[in-house]
């Protein structure tokens, strides 16, 4: 992850992990359902559109608030060019013990974002819009992990507050168009595209965190311990 080309790349599949992981991937799936119920196609998959863009815009407006926010305090910014290395090494491993189910949280859910999600499921391309924004922002354990623990740190290594987040934000719409896609011209096999996706989510998952951990301990071993 030291290039800036392999970092897009890690950003553009943090999205994409972060929208097939369990909890995302079925909301994803009963959302672009239900906003399309009983729709055209073209309705259908437009909606679609709208809360894969909701998604993207809520994303990105929130890593580059964080991103944009620490990268301009001097201090915060002098100090993360001399210690990001040393910071990441562990922030990684954490990440990964937390993709490979060896770490858990609950985080709590806010009560604003429940009523705006309740308003929103009425129906119609802007409410397919608001919908995508307020699932993006229900952080669960495993997408809060990837957001909050990979991409921000990968951003601020690659001072990056806007392409880094829409690479991930582009990477978490691909799944849900996908979905929509196939709900709009009536897939008869969703259940088992549903089914395949939830096992490469798996691997891919483990894959990814076992790939964090070892990266930590390199970070860690060479910037913090001075070892290799």
């Amino acid at each position: 992850m030291e290039g800036a080309f392999s970092g897009m790349i890690w950003a553009a599949w943090l999205g994409i992990l972060t929208s097939i992981s369990p909890c995302p991937l079925a909301t994803n799936i009963a959302a672009v359902s239900f906003i399309g119920n009983d729709g055209t196609p073209r309705r259908i998959f437009s909606c679609g559109l709208a809360y894969a863009a909701g998604r993207m815009a809520a994303y990105l407006a929130l890593a580059v608030v964080r991103v944009a926010g620490i990268l301009s305090s001097s201090w915060l910014s002098n100090f993360l060019r001399h210690y990001m290395n040393r910071i990441l090494g562990p922030i990684l491993i954490l990440t990964g013990m937390v993709l490979l189910e060896l770490l858990s949280w609950s985080p709590t859910g806010s009560g604003m974002v429940e009523g705006i999600r309740y308003r929103a499921e009425k129906g119609g391309i802007t409410s397919a819009l608001i919908l995508g924004a307020v699932f993006a922002l229900s952080f669960c354990p495993v997408s809060a992990a990837i957001f909050f623990g990979s991409l921000i740190p990968l951003s601020l290594k690659h001072r990056s507050p806007v392409a880094f987040p829409l690479l991930f934000g582009a990477g978490t719409a691909l799944p849900v168009l996908l979905f929509g896609g196939l709900i709009a011209f009536g897939a008869k096999s969703l259940d088992r595209v549903y089914d395949r996706l939830r096992r490469a989510e798996w691997w891919g998952r483990m894959a990814t965190g076992a790939v964090f951990v070892l990266v930590g301990i390199y970070y860690s071993l060479r910037y913090i311990y001075e070892v290799i």
